[in-house]
């Protein structure tokens, strides 16, 4: 039994799934982009243009930049990690309220089409950085970090972070289908606290203590120590590491044995 329109069936069990990940990834980039490569570019573009609008805003109004004297390079660097975070916590949930009927296909799971959709995301955050890095270039920046190690773990932990925040979002909303209203909100709430458009490291240090517990500030800090290691920027590697692999562990056992047995 063919798993989508125009799907061809599979020789192996590995197959088999690989064959529904590119059916899911291909259906969902079609249904949200449209059949050309225009849609899919604007929503590449998207992220990309508000790390510039930023910078536009703070050009134009020739306002100084906490660290170094590039105020496209601080941007980037902080926008970066959060924005990957936002567009995968957001885009993950997203995927089960489109995708739910998929699920009714024998060989489609639900833990399926939050897969693809990760992917996709994955994806689509990488090709945005490319595009980040390319105009940095245009404009005379250089966008090589001091530390591209460092660089290279800030950006990947946003990935998980982002998995696991998705996720949990997928098992919340299994109850509560107006928390995508509610995220949303809240979304704004980590963006602008997270130290994109300011330097949480200069706050007073009690104010500061508690902002440090929003981990979504600690990839943007991660990402600039990159950057400027003079900064001097202290982050918990351990506790956005364990709330990352946490947050995926709580959310897919939730979607597994309570929300996937609710729609079943």
């Amino acid at each position: 039994m063919p798993i989508l329109p125009g799907s061809v069936a599979p020789k192996s069990l590995g197959e088999s799934y690989l064959h529904v990940l590119h059916a899911l990834m291909l259906r969902d980039m079609r249904t949200r982009f449209g059949a050309s490569l225009w849609g899919y570019g604007v929503v590449v573009l998207w992220p990309c243009v508000h790390v510039f609008m930023l910078i536009a805003i703070y050009t134009f109004q020739k306002l100084a930049v906490p660290l170094g004297d590039d105020r496209a390079l601080f941007f980037a660097s902080g926008a970066v990690p959060v924005l990957v975070f936002q567009y995968i916590s957001r885009e993950v949930m997203k995927a089960v309220i489109s995708n739910r009927p998929l699920t009714y296909y024998p060989q489609v799971k639900l833990f399926d089409v939050i897969f693809a959709r990760i992917l996709a995301e994955i994806v689509t955050g990488f090709l945005a950085l490319l595009v980040v890095i390319s105009v940095l270039l245009c404009i005379g920046t250089n966008p090589v970090p001091s530390d591209p190690f460092v660089a290279m773990c800030a950006y990947l932990s946003a990935i998980i972070l982002g998995i696991g925040i998705g996720t949990i979002n997928v098992a919340i909303i299994g109850f509560f289908p107006g928390w995508l209203i509610g995220y949303a909100l809240l979304s704004i709430v980590l963006y602008i606290s997270s130290g994109v458009m300011f330097l949480p490291s200069y706050m007073p240090d009690k104010i500061y203590y508690w902002m440090k517990f929003n981990p979504v500030l600690q990839l943007a800090e991660w990402m600039r120590s990159a950057y400027y290691p003079y900064a001097g920027l202290e982050i918990d590697y351990l506790y956005i590491t364990m709330f990352g692999l946490t947050s995926i562990t709580i959310g897919l056992l939730i979607v597994k044995h309570v929300v996937a047995k609710m729609s079943a």
